[in-house]
């Protein structure tokens, strides 16, 4: 009774381990609305523009390793549950190795977003292409702000 009562504690344990690794899977905004903790107070310069072509595109998501560790984890300890001796040692090296794939599958497709390709030339006769999260209409011919970091990250603004 105490051994199923510890190995169901081992399953939760797992389970809460991996949902705090996916959570950490989650990859900083790409949208022209969302600023960073690191972007606020920080002087950009501001430009103004027309755009001259706008494109959808997919912004591929990240690899990071931790849905990879969190599903294995996940994964081990399911096949922890399956048979015993050296079919149960196969069953948890298995589950972990699937397990592990499905996480870095399931990573990569969750933080995958849709964006938008915007030409725009700036009023000084400026050429730029950025791309951003989709998070607004932009429409050939509207008139935009375009603001720049010291870095050279730049976004597009209605």
């Amino acid at each position: 009774m105490c051994e199923k009562r510890l190995k169901g504690l081992g399953l939760i344990s797992a389970l809460l381990f991996s949902a705090m690794l996916l959570s950490a899977c989650m990859t900083e905004s790409r949208s022209g609305n969302v600023y960073s903790r690191d972007q606020a107070r920080v002087s950009h310069s501001v430009y103004y523009g027309t755009i001259l072509r706008v494109s959808d595109v997919t912004i591929e998501g990240t690899s990071t390793g931790a849905g990879t560790l969190a599903g294995g984890a996940m994964g081990g300890v399911l096949g922890s549950g399956v048979g015993g001796g050296t079919g149960k040692a196969i069953a948890v090296v298995g589950g972990a190795i699937a397990g592990g794939l499905a996480g870095s599958a399931i990573e990569k497709n969750v933080t995958t977003s849709a964006g938008v390709e915007l030409e725009v030339e700036l009023d000084n006769g400026e050429l730029l292409a950025i791309v951003q999260e989709k998070d607004a209409v932009y429409n050939v011919g509207d008139r935009v702000r375009v603001l720049r970091d010291a870095r050279g990250t730049a976004r597009v603004r209605q």
